[in-house]
């Protein structure tokens, strides 16, 4: 391949840049914009877009976040490669803000008070990844199959994590669409103005031979 890293990344170094990717948070932020902005489609569809990957970001589908998104900006009519940009909004800055939202407001829509600190709700989904896996390995190798802690799992973090998710990213999703819609718009309007005023130089040029 053209652009495969001549030296391969190591685990750790894996790891630190997935917080901190090479070019900063910034830069990253600002590659997304740019990309956002640069999508051939409607400002109105692009928009809608932000808004289906913002939503998503807010919800415990980790690993289904990129199919969430696509499905929900389809279901939108929205653009479905702006959705994908957008779920950068969940990301390891964001993600401890979010899921302690979703878990303290679901936990007490459920009546239940007080919800688990983060480091237990990672725990829990690293258990349960590994639960599923280990039943993954149970159709192979025709071993047992366990399903307890899926069972716990779904009633201690899953849905309270999961109904706080889908208010507080109905709550971020609507203000990034409106946000998103303006600065589409005049960065389109603007690169049309550049255009317009390059063709008339042409013109112009033209002319003048």
């Amino acid at each position: 391949m053209v652009f495969k890293r001549r030296t391969p990344r190591n685990f750790r170094q894996s790891l630190v840049n997935f917080f901190i990717p090479g070019g900063g948070w910034g830069r990253s932020a600002s590659y997304v914009m740019h990309r956002l902005r640069r999508l051939p489609d409607t400002p109105e569809r692009i928009a809608k877009g932000v808004a289906a990957g913002v939503f998503v970001s807010c919800l415990p589908l980790f690993g289904l976040h990129f199919i969430t998104a696509a499905s929900v900006a389809w279901m939108l009519r929205g653009n479905i490669l702006a959705s994908l940009l957008a779920t950068f909004f969940g990301n390891p800055f964001t993600f401890p803000i979010i899921a302690y939202s979703a878990m303290e407001l679901g936990s007490l829509l459920l009546g239940r008070g007080h919800a688990r600190k983060i480091s237990e709700v990672m725990s829990a989904f690293g258990a349960i990844w590994g639960e599923l896996w280990q039943n993954f390995l149970a159709i192979i190798t025709f071993g047992p199959f366990h399903w307890d802690m899926l069972a716990k799992f779904g009633g201690d973090v899953f849905l309270p994590y999961m109904l706080g998710g889908l208010i507080i990213g109905v709550v971020c999703a609507v203000p990034a669409y409106f946000l998103s819609l303006p600065v589409i718009r005049a960065y389109r309007n603007r690169r049309l103005k550049k255009l317009q005023e390059r063709f008339e130089l042409v013109r112009k040029s033209d002319r003048e031979k």
